[in-house]
């Protein structure tokens, strides 16, 4: 009887330890900081554009940032019946748009949501934030700028809509939210003129739910 209870007490002791070490939590994932020089064009680091009697300009601010050594700087005019963009990611016209780390290389069923860092300044402007799906399907979440400062805006995967007013042509329009995540965009809604500065784009994981296994 009493080399049992040593035994059931060693695996008692044995197992919550064993699994410590094999599992731990899920950290957020750096995807994208704008830290590489910032260009357009068809060999630019971003992809942005404008139409309609909109405009857009995109460049690199080392002076105000959320991390690293810069952040991303919108200076847009956007008016009624325009559109403008500025896009990081796969698939892009700009070819050296791609995001710091590979879409294909990411677990995803991992990860609840995405998030980035907006400077606000208060202006009521409202801003779409697309992704592109691994269908090319485009899905939306809307933020509003009615603060001031660095603030992180936590977009889960479970509240982005489909976009309804324009897909790409190759879009598969199923409805679904199609994994891997190609791209994002930040667009700002008409009417609306101002700037923006963006940092720090990340997954975050299910919070206090979900673990990873370590070897």
């Amino acid at each position: 009887m009493r080399k049992l209870l040593i035994v059931l007490l060693l695996l008692g002791v044995s197992a919550p330890a064993a699994c410590a070490r094999s599992r731990a939590p899920v950290k957020s994932l750096l995807i994208e900081d704008f830290e590489t020089e910032v260009s357009g064009g068809a060999e630019g680091s971003v992809d942005f554009g404008a139409g309609n009697g909109s405009a857009v300009e995109v460049a690199a601010e080392p002076d105000l940032l959320h991390s690293g050594k810069q952040s991303l700087k919108v200076s847009f005019a956007v008016v009624p019946g325009g559109y403008m963009y500025v896009a990081k990611g796969g698939g892009l016209a700009a070819k050296n748009a791609r995001w710091e780390v590979d879409p294909r290389s990411i677990s995803w069923d991992k990860y609840a949501s995405i998030s980035f860092y907006m400077y606000g300044s208060n202006s009521k402007t409202r801003i779409a934030f697309d992704i592109k799906d691994n269908g090319n399907e485009l899905w939306r979440f809307l933020i509003d700028d009615n603060f001031k400062g660095w603030k992180k805006m936590i977009c889960p995967f479970k509240d982005f809509f489909v976009r309804g007013d324009w897909q790409p042509q190759n879009a598969d329009a199923n409805a679904m939210l199609d994994f891997p995540v190609q791209s994002f965009q930040f667009e700002p809604l008409p009417k609306a003129k101002g700037i923006l500065y963006f940092d720090t784009v990340e997954l975050n994981p299910f919070t206090g739910a979900l673990w990873e296994d370590k070897e």
